[in-house]
């Protein structure tokens, strides 16, 4: 099991008519991501409403706050509980198998238009051996074809100016890697949370975004920009792309300062608590409780427990 100490701290100038705010920097709960303890805190003694999307655990706050400076402050203990598997063994879902749920993530969306990459993906990875590996090789070409840049990108960046720009943070490698696997009816969706393992030359700890890909009946992690390791990502929320699940949507006259974060694992092997690692298979925290009709052989992989 991977224990993070996680440490989050926002600042905000607002203008003199207040504005309103949607947080989405919560731990998200699921079945193998588990929230030991946690703490939120407001500069401003002012109403939060929560709600908890019941199908992915992402947790959202509003708050309206007046003007002046705005501070948040989140802190949480989470614990970390991989599926691990042979990447030989997981297989693509066919579109007649697939969960209802799922299939709204081979669509096109705002930052991820697959309808207009249908025929270079195609072209790359439509011969391909159909699995897990496919999946890998698009990862790995968006990893190769673009190169990680700090704020090179803007709001606006889609998957298409990622590709014609050919460089991006890692908000545009994910929805480049999510657009390339949906124009080939993979499922594909965004993931945010926190980083970890970064190389300090790229920066401060910081948000992160990844993918997940739904194969074998089951939601696995790539991270295309390559700028963490994978056990360590403590997720927020998945959508369609990064509309969904940004962490800060802002209503109003606000100036944003760079967020401080800080992600640290817990050692303690006595207690089974180990650092994130590289590792060659592949890996999820989703609970797989999206299984195969009883018809299909589905996924033959087998749990290992981090």
């Amino acid at each position: 099991m991977i224990r993070i100490e996680l440490q989050i701290a926002l600042t905000y100038e607002i203008d003199g008519g207040g504005a309103d705010f949607v947080f989405n920097v919560h731990a998200a709960h699921t079945a193998s991501q588990t929230i030991t303890g946690e703490n939120l805190y407001l500069s401003q003694s002012v109403p939060q409403r929560m709600y908890t999307v019941p199908e992915s655990g992402n947790r959202y706050m509003y708050v309206h706050a007046g003007p002046g400076d705005l501070k948040l402050s989140y802190t949480a203990t989470v614990d970390l509980l991989h599926h691990f598997a042979d990447p030989a063994l997981i297989h693509e879902v066919p579109i007649k198998d697939m969960p209802p749920e799922v299939m709204g993530y081979i669509y096109p969306s705002r930052y991820c238009q697959s309808d207009r990459l249908i025929k270079l993906a195609n072209n790359e990875f439509g011969q391909l051996p159909q699995g897990y590996g496919r999946v890998q090789a698009i990862r790995d070409w968006v990893n190769r074809h673009i190169k990680f840049t700090m704020n090179s990108s803007n709001s606006n960046t889609s998957a298409v100016d990622t590709i014609i720009e050919q460089i991006g943070v890692c908000r545009d490698f994910a929805h480049l890697m999510i657009a390339l696997c949906r124009a080939i009816n993979i499922p594909a969706r965004f993931a945010t949370g926190t980083d970890y393992g970064a190389d300090p030359m790229l920066g401060p700890s910081d948000f992160h975004a990844y993918v997940e890909v739904y194969l074998g009946y089951r939601w696995y992690i790539f991270d295309p920009s390559g700028t963490g390791i994978r056990q360590g990502f403590v997720r927020f929320g998945t959508g369609r792309d990064a509309a969904d699940v940004a962490f800060a949507t802002v209503f109003g006259g606000v100036r944003t300062h760079a967020a401080v974060i800080r992600a640290v694992a817990i050692e303690d092997l006595a207690n089974g608590l180990q650092l994130p690692r590289h590792c060659a298979e592949a890996i999820s925290t989703d609970s797989g409780k999206t299984l195969a009709p009883a018809s299909m052989e589905g996924d033959t992989s087998q749990p290992l427990l981090s």
